[in-house]
């Protein structure tokens, strides 16, 4: 991108530019306009897999929305409450009762917040981009398989409904701008089947839609020991997963719209808004990765405006118009659902020819993380499961790097050994087996000058090398440590 484009593209997604631009201002609320109406369903069937009223996760959906608009560190992000924050609070619901989610979340939020004020989140660059690349590949396919219920095994109609929905999203923007293509779908085939008297399931039907909002979340649980053991695993896992998700969305959003966000700001923002959104809703949640590809990809919004006006219109939804909204076809938004699965996966990964460049253990990795992912419908378990088995890949394959070059002296007296490559717990076990014991003179030097020493268990293996060599007499003498492995090796070898 040119120096004229980036300048272009800053002032665009500015949020005061918006404000002072009608056309940008209407865009990104427009934007927010779809995402909300693309939130209810979801949300809906969320609260199902957690076994809460609907309402509470439509009011905890609002709450974060809103907070996250203005606390969260990645800007045009949705925050809403989640499926995968759902599938942990689910068993503990089963379990103990619903009235155990209110300190759960609490914990939860001190737990995100202390993971940003900490700066954990720089913990993100560790995650492999084949794992990255699993994870929005998975995220694409279980988006698609969602939807696929609201569309497969109905009747001739709803696919009728179906593909005008696609046709319209899909073909609209080549000659009409100024609206949504997936806004208007939903209005013309929402008219459309109020008012031909069509007969096909709607949003209503996912769930009670009385208008009104709740009180403040009443505790209902002693704050003691016995409290504090149900919830805990509960809490760590609602913390984790929601940073994780939300993290994730937020580095996939940065390089979708060429914008940094601040993981930090994000992750004590979440905390906070979770609190919020357990005091007044009562249910966590984090970033939904759907309705932000909704936002950024077919909204195109840029901006915290986007999602304000989401929160905002959620708002509107279900205290004013929550009967005109159970109006609203299934089919309609899981058209549009199905067209952000298909820009959300990433083909170019799958193709033949990218398949036969890339190195077979990444491929693996990548492989490995959808099939957790889709195995398991937690993109938090998936994003873990390919983190793993991608650093075994990588220890395997660079514990055989680690090279010792035998040179013998000229008299036959002395032998020395060349060592390079990094010595670790994987590699320096290798290096036990480099030395020729019996054959060797009685002075041997082992040169580290091209090798660190970088954990407990390289220390632990030259000290069983020296210790090999005393049974025949020799002396060994290790030299080349730079400073740093020099200490480590002082402070430690002979006292493991």
């Amino acid at each position: 991108m040119t120096t004229t484009q980036t300048e272009i593209h800053s002032r665009e997604n500015s949020l005061t530019a918006v404000l002072r631009s009608p056309r940008l201002f209407a865009r990104e609320t427009l934007a927010g306009v779809v995402t909300a109406l693309a939130l209810v369903p979801e949300i809906i069937s969320f609260s199902v897999i957690a076994g809460v009223d609907p309402k509470v996760s439509l009011v905890a959906s609002i709450v974060l929305c809103l907070s996250m608009s203005i606390l969260g560190g990645r800007p045009a992000m949705v925050t809403a409450a989640a499926g995968s924050v759902a599938l942990v609070i689910g068993p503990m619901v089963h379990l103990h009762g619903v009235e155990y989610i209110f300190p759960a979340v609490l914990l939860a939020g001190l737990i995100q917040i202390l993971f940003g004020a900490t700066g954990l989140a720089r913990m993100m660059r560790y995650i492999p981009l084949s794992v990255m690349t699993g994870f929005v590949n998975a995220l694409g396919i279980l988006i698609f398989c969602a939807q696929v219920p609201h569309i497969w095994g109905n009747n001739p109609l709803v696919w009728g409904l179906f593909a005008l929905t696609v046709g319209i999203v899909l073909f609209l923007p080549r000659v009409f701008k100024m609206i949504p293509s997936p806004l208007v779908a939903i209005v013309l085939i929402t008219a459309a089947c109020i008012g031909m008297g069509f007969n096909v399931p709607t949003v209503g039907e996912s769930g009670p839609m009385a208008a009104g909002l709740p009180g403040l979340t009443e505790l209902l649980v002693p704050m003691n020991l016995d409290t504090l053991r149900i919830i805990w695993p509960c809490a760590l896992s609602i913390a984790f997963v929601g940073l994780m998700e939300s993290l994730l969305t937020a580095k996939l959003v940065d390089e979708l719209t060429d914008t940094p966000s601040s993981k930090r700001r994000e992750c004590w923002g979440l905390g906070v808004s979770n609190i919020f959104a357990g005091c007044y809703g009562g249910i966590a949640g984090c970033a939904m990765i759907g309705q932000t590809m909704v936002n950024v990809e077919l909204g195109k919004g840029r901006t915290r405006l986007s999602t304000l006006a989401a929160g905002l219109v959620l708002l509107l939804l279900v205290t004013g118009l929550s009967d005109l909204m159970a109006k609203i076809p299934m089919v309609v938004l899981a058209g549009i659902m199905v067209i952000v699965a298909v820009k959300t996966l990433n083909w170019h990964s799958v193709k033949p020819a990218t398949l036969k460049r890339i190195p077979l253990p990444e491929t693996l990795v990548m492989v490995t993380t959808v099939v957790v992912t889709v195995a398991t419908g937690n993109l938090a378990l998936g994003v873990v499961g390919g983190v793993i088995f991608a650093m075994i890949l990588f220890a395997r394959r660079i514990a055989h790097v680690v090279r010792a070059e035998r040179t013998l002296s000229e008299d036959g007296q002395s032998v020395c050994y060349t060592v390079t490559g990094p010595l670790f717990f994987a590699s320096s076990n290798d290096l036990f087996e480099h030395f020729q014991y019996a054959d060797d003179p009685q002075n041997v030097v082992i040169d580290l000058s091209q090798a660190q020493i970088w954990d407990v268990s390289t220390v632990a293996v030259l000290d069983a090398i020296e210790t090999r060599y005393q049974r025949y007499a020799s002396q060994v003498q290790i030299v080349g440590l730079d400073l740093r492995s020099s200490d480590f090796h002082a402070r430690l070898s002979g006292k493991i």
